[in-house]
């Protein structure tokens, strides 16, 4: 069965960074799509970065790009969100996700992945 687990949640200051993980395991299929999701309190979930596991490639939600950097560690399973230059808007609850045997569609569509991480909260002050 597969497994996320995020790790790496935190409070920060606004300018300041934050680095996610995301262990998987339970799984063996060679193409599928991570990807990082988020939930600000009172708002609808939103796709935030994805990598293709098969090909590399990532995509990031025109908010967070160039603050955000998505990447894997092969030998570890785990994906990373590097958060940069965090704003109060970045506050949500984050999660990781995988869509397993798939890969990564753009627009991020939260209904493409079919396993789903804990979340770890992100809480950004001004």
């Amino acid at each position: 069965q597969v497994q996320l687990v995020e790790s790496g949640g935190g409070s920060v200051q606004a300018g300041g960074s934050l680095r996610l993980s995301c262990a998987a395991s339970g799984y063996t299929a060679s193409w599928y799509c991570m990807g990082w999701f988020r939930q600000p309190p009172g708002k609808e979930r939103e796709g935030v970065a994805t990598f293709d596991i098969g090909n590399g490639r990532t995509y990031y939600h025109d908010s967070v790009k160039g603050r955000f950097t998505i990447s894997r560690d092969n030998a570890k399973n785990t994906v990373y969100l590097q958060m940069n230059s965090l704003k109060p808007e970045d506050t949500a609850m984050y999660y990781c996700a995988a869509a397993v045997p798939r890969v990564c569609l753009t627009p991020i569509q939260g209904s493409w992945y079919n396993y789903w991480g804990q979340g770890t909260q992100v809480t950004v002050s001004s």
